[in-house]
């Protein structure tokens, strides 16, 4: 039975007897992969991933960069009330994990749960609201893999063969002869072949192994591609991709000899070979998604993925391979692949060899979790590679958080002529005087706020929708520069406290409104302002972030303290 050959659950044998039903053939798929429910299956949830992280060394910046992106995509879509689902977690098997475990002459298992721990902490610290945290040295995981394989095999899409090229151990993967070349170290003078795509050294290797019939996709998937041209974004990511596979693909080796590669999974029914690492890694995204689904449950996981978010450096694998694999499993492949630049210091890459490395946690520690969340969002990069540097983090916290989102929520809620909760009551009983043509513009402008910030978001551009919340907090703080409140209370008439009040209920719902589009970004800090505007926790969700849509708030639930006390972002400890 194929169940009990696979070690497989009950729902997870019945799927294998189904495939094997189906006819040996390349079968033809919808590039537009328009998938069906059935009539009374739950909805699909919003399913967002990480790349799964390899562990052959510790977290680095470009790590919590990854879990910042998927994590603001996911709190976005809890935001505006959708059930999400979001899964990270660790590349434990390779080459490179072997020889580092190795190197610190570890148990390779007892290395992994060491360094798999410290990403963990990572996520908790950097406040990660991941619903999985996957380890490719699962059982569950390795049950899932093991049945890909045979279901491939079965389907005629494996093949054993002799391969010979370019291997890199640290891509763990191997390139052909156009996409190697020939360098020498200019500090040893030593000659070494490297890709031309990441610059890791190469070894040419010669071994038997299995392959992977990709070149039989390379049609489907141009026409998929035609068919999704934002399945990559950005666009010049996706023209990478579809010029890749227009030049030709060639069958993918996806298996080592044990005798080379032995921390791995085996290949079932040959123990002689070991599974090539990106197979093992990449089924990652449907084992949480709970594949193999029984019948009528095929969204309830999430799957197809809505977004992955991925480093440029591994697009091939999640753009070219990826797909090709789902459609061998007639799989929807993921929704869009989310491709991110890198983060440089002193604008050159980061390296661990020459110490030019930022430690995420030192970050997190010395500037909190969502300052550093508020950076990264903020000047991370898709097109182009960012520069970390402190200096810069503490210009983003002094000009954005302190000076303009602080200093506005400090101006408005600890007046001392005025009340926020009198100026809410007021609008919502119609009693505030008419709009004059600089508040409706700027009425106008916050209505418009959640619809800008959530297109940027669809868009998959989260630092275009962080800046265009904080372009309103700045615009706030020029309008209450420009319409002096203070100045206007010292008047003491009844038209004067009249536009005192409009002035501060339209700074109020600035905040509000806001408040409650930042959470996603930064969900502690943001909570806080929203607790101080006294805004209940049902009224926290996308749908109020509107002019008028809350009439309850102004009574803050929080002490709101005097001087630095309390303030929502007091200042650094240091400046440098």
């Amino acid at each position: 039975m194929p169940g009990k050959l696979l070690g497989l659950s009950r729902h997870r044998a019945f799927r294998l007897r189904t495939y094997r039903s189906t006819p040996l053939k390349f079968l033809r798929v919808n590039p537009h992969w328009y998938t069906t429910q059935t009539p009374n299956a739950p909805s699909k949830p919003y399913y967002v991933t990480t790349p799964i992280f390899y562990v052959n060394a510790a977290p680095h910046i470009g790590h919590l960069y990854a879990l910042i992106l998927a994590d603001i995509l996911k709190r976005w879509q809890v935001l505006k009330g959708r059930r999400a689902l979001f899964c990270t977690g660790t590349d434990e098997h390779g080459m490179k994990v072997q020889q580092a475990a190795a190197k610190a002459s570890t148990d390779v298992k007892v290395f992994c749960n060491q360094v798999a721990g410290l990403f963990k902490t990572l996520a908790e610290r950097a406040n990660i609201s991941n619903d999985f945290f996957i380890r490719t040295t699962d059982s569950d995981h390795q049950e899932v893999v093991k049945y890909v394989w045979q279901l491939l095999e079965h389907r005629g899409y494996i093949y054993p063969s002799k391969h010979e090229g370019w291997y890199s151990v640290s891509d763990e993967t191997f390139y052909p002869q156009s996409a190697v070349l020939l360098v020498q170290d200019a500090r040893t003078g030593r000659k070494m072949m490297t890709s031309m795509e990441t610059g890791t050294e190469v070894e040419w290797t010669s071994e038997s192994n299995y392959h992977f019939r990709l070149s039989a996709f390379r049609d489907r998937l141009l026409d998929f591609y035609k068919a999704n041209p934002e399945f990559t974004i950005p666009a010049v990511a996706m023209k990478t991709v579809v010029n890749s596979v227009t030049e030709g693909l060639k069958d993918l080796s996806i298996s080592r000899p044990t005798s080379r590669l032995s921390w791995g999974i085996r290949v079932p029914g040959d123990e002689s070979q070991t599974m090539y690492v990106w197979i093992d890694a990449l089924v990652n995204y449907l084992t949480k998604a709970k594949y193999p689904w029984p019948p009528g449950e095929d969204h309830v996981g999430g799957w197809p993925a809505d977004v992955h978010v991925i480093g440029k450096e591994i697009l091939r694998f999640h753009c070219i391979y990826w797909p090709a694999l789902l459609m061998a499993l007639e799989l929807d492949p993921p929704r869009r692949v989310l491709s991110h630049a890198h983060w440089t210091l002193g604008y050159k890459k980061m390296s661990k060899s020459t110490g030019n490395v930022v430690n995420p946690f030192f970050a997190l520690e010395r500037f909190g979790a969502d300052t550093m969340r508020y950076y990264m969002a903020h000047d991370g990069g898709m097109l182009h590679d960012s520069d970390y540097g402190n200096l810069t983090i503490i210009e983003r916290y002094k000009k954005g958080l302190q000076d303009g989102l602080g200093n506005l929520t400090s101006r408005i809620l600890r007046g001392k002529r005025w009340s926020v909760r009198e100026a809410v009551q007021l609008a919502s009983r119609g009693e505030l005087p008419q709009l004059d043509p600089i508040d409706l513009l700027h009425h106008w402008r916050l209505n418009e706020l959640a619809s800008k910030a959530d297109e940027a978001v669809e868009e998959l551009d989260v630092g275009k929708a962080l800046r265009s919340i904080m372009a309103t907090i700045f615009e706030t703080n020029r309008y209450l520069q420009s319409r002096s409140p203070w100045n206007l209370v010292k008047a003491k008439t009844d038209t004067a406290k009249d536009h005192v009040n409009m002035i501060v209920y339209t700074c109020a719902e600035t905040l509000r409104i806001c408040g409650i589009l930042l959470q996603p970004f930064m969900p502690h800090k943001a909570g806080e302002l929203l607790d101080m505007l006294g805004v209940s926790r049902e009224n926290r969700g996308f749908a109020q972030a509107t002019i008028g849509a809350d009439r309850d708030y102004g009574d803050s639930m929080v002490d709101l303290g005097k001087g630095h006390e309390n303030v929502l972002f007091p200042p650094l400890n240091s400046d440098f």
